[in-house]
């Protein structure tokens, strides 16, 4: 934990080194140990509004998907209001299950509700399991029930299931 004490006394007195250090945070702390310490380093930027937000996009955008999910899940404790949204539809459009289910935490607050229903979709079409959706009983409505009873009858046909939790949440919503 030295490395990322270091790491976070450097970011905040040299907020342009985070882009050396974001990237090598797990070879010092371990890839169990990375998201945590790439956050931390995200929440100690002593920057602010446009200049925060074009700080983390450039992370996300010149990031691995291990670096993209770090941002996703920082996300939520940054003060970029509303101005990050693009990278969860971004990472809503990967097969990455890790960014799927990090785009549709705390911060999908911020996608209108066509989109946060075609993420739930996603993560039911490609298995992630739905206690990752943030806020799911709460923005879980009848369209989006309309759509996954279309894609239950769909795998019906096809002779293939859907995970228990979208069944469950199905039959909730009908």
């Amino acid at each position: 934990m030295t490395w990322l004490t270091e790491a976070i006394e450097t970011v905040e007195r040299e907020p342009a080194k985070i882009g050396r250090l974001f990237p090598a945070a797990g070879r010092h702390t371990g890839s169990a140990h990375a998201d945590e310490a790439r956050v931390e380093m995200l929440k100690a930027l002593p920057l602010r509004g446009d200049a925060l937000t074009v700080e983390v996009r450039a992370l996300y955008r010149y990031g691995d998907a291990a670096e993209k999910r770090a941002v996703l899940l920082a996300l939520p404790h940054l003060d970029v209001g509303a101005s990050c949204v693009d990278l969860l539809r971004d990472a809503l459009r990967t097969n990455d299950t890790r960014l799927v289910a990090a785009a549709l935490g705390p911060y999908a607050t911020h996608l209108d509700a066509e989109a946060w229903r075609q993420g739930v979709l996603k993560c039911v079409f490609m298995g992630v399991p739905l206690e990752n959706v943030h806020d799911l009983d709460r923005r879980a409505d009848a369209e989006l029930g309309v759509m996954l009873g279309d894609l239950h009858a769909e795998r019906t046909a096809a002779g293939r299931t859907l995970a228990d939790d979208a069944v469950a949440l199905l039959g909730r919503l009908r």
